[in-house]
């Protein structure tokens, strides 16, 4: 089973692609999409658009797995955020490529067993869970491959697995 976790943001995208294969999970590919501030959001939402369409192309996953949006304060950046996640479910849905959705607290209690964990020991489980030689860079990227770790630890996925 193949999926692509995102991390969703305006500014940094975070992405990860990650094979589950009986107990292994192979991570394959990770990074960011970055868009820069300079540029009108329309821009900035044609390239996530267009990037994130990309990687489902190149790497046909099974699942595209999302966080949820969660703010507290800056609801300005909180639509921004949200605008970004809905063109990379748009790019999901054209390809017919099954999405699934997790709050932070559930890619937390899926990754570390605690649903309150700190960002830093997310990314040292995510480490150690795929055999990485380092935390990835930026914070981003760890969390896209905590979304995937998330899903691949779901039993739901497997009922979900599209033909």
């Amino acid at each position: 089973m193949r999926i692509l976790g995102i991390d969703p943001g305006l500014a940094i995208i975070g992405y990860a692609i990650i094979d589950k294969e009986g107990n292994s999970l192979l991570p394959r590919d990770y990074g960011c999409i970055r868009t820069p501030a300079g540029l009108p959001i329309a821009e900035r939402l044609l390239t996530i658009y267009r990037d994130t369409g990309f990687l489902v192309e190149k790497w046909q996953p099974d699942f595209m797995a999302v966080e949820q949006l969660f703010f507290n304060r800056n609801v300005t950046n909180a639509f921004s955020v949200g605008q970004a996640r809905g063109v990379c479910l748009l790019a999901a849905a054209q390809s017919q490529c099954p999405v699934a959705e997790y709050t932070p607290l559930q890619v937390k209690q899926a990754v570390v067993g605690n649903g309150r964990a700190a960002k830093q020991q997310v990314a040292v489980m995510v480490k150690a869970l795929l055999n990485l030689k380092e935390i990835p860079k930026p914070d981003d990227v760890t969390d896209a491959l905590a979304v995937a770790i998330c899903h691949c630890n779901r039993p739901v996925t497997l009922a979900l697995r599209r033909g």
